[in-house]
């Protein structure tokens, strides 16, 4: 287990940290391998407002929660409870469907741009994940656990696709 911590806007403690580590082995009894990598980012959001971000990755599945609290340690608990049933609900998931998977790996290229209110947008974070070809149901569903509005994927014969969320609240394909 790899824990990254990062800090914007206020200093770290120890406390805070080996808090973090205890949270976040609660999470990793969910993962049949040992190779879970977590992120776990502490900002000050106003004086006394705190966002605490956890980003964990392990075999291709990717799971992120954002929680904002007066108090960071609360904002943690809050923020491993939301990861911790996001990861409940993927293995749920999984389990019903029982179908074999296919694993080869390629490097797709995620980027985040800053903010829509500039004028020209520039690419600030660029991140190479590892990917398999998925289904539709499964992209639909790493979406979901992502909380994201969009996901690109390689679909089973490798093609690239793309699912979203509509305004009806239905999910979209691209081919």
């Amino acid at each position: 287990m790899n824990i990254n911590i990062v800090s914007k806007g206020l200093k770290v403690t120890e406390a805070m940290r080996s808090y973090s580590e205890k949270k976040l082995a609660r999470i990793k009894k969910y993962f049949a391998s040992d190779t879970v990598d977590f992120t776990v980012t502490f900002a000050m959001q106003h004086k006394n407002s705190y966002v605490v971000e956890v980003l964990a990755h392990s075999k291709g599945l990717y799971l992120k929660g954002v929680e904002t609290s007066s108090d960071p340690y609360a904002a943690l608990d809050l923020v491993v409870d939301k990861i911790e049933r996001q990861v409940v609900r993927y293995k749920d998931r999984i389990s019903q469907r029982k179908h074999a998977e296919h694993s080869s790996s390629l490097q797709m290229a995620v980027y985040e741009a800053a903010s829509v209110e500039e004028e020209k947008p520039e690419v600030i974070i660029s991140k190479s994940i590892d990917v398999k070809p998925m289904s539709v149901e499964e992209a639909a569903m790493q979406m979901d656990l992502m909380n994201k509005d969009f996901f690109v994927f390689r679909n089973e014969v490798g093609a690239l696709n793309v699912v979203y969320k509509r305004d009806d609240g239905n999910i979209g394909l691209f081919n």
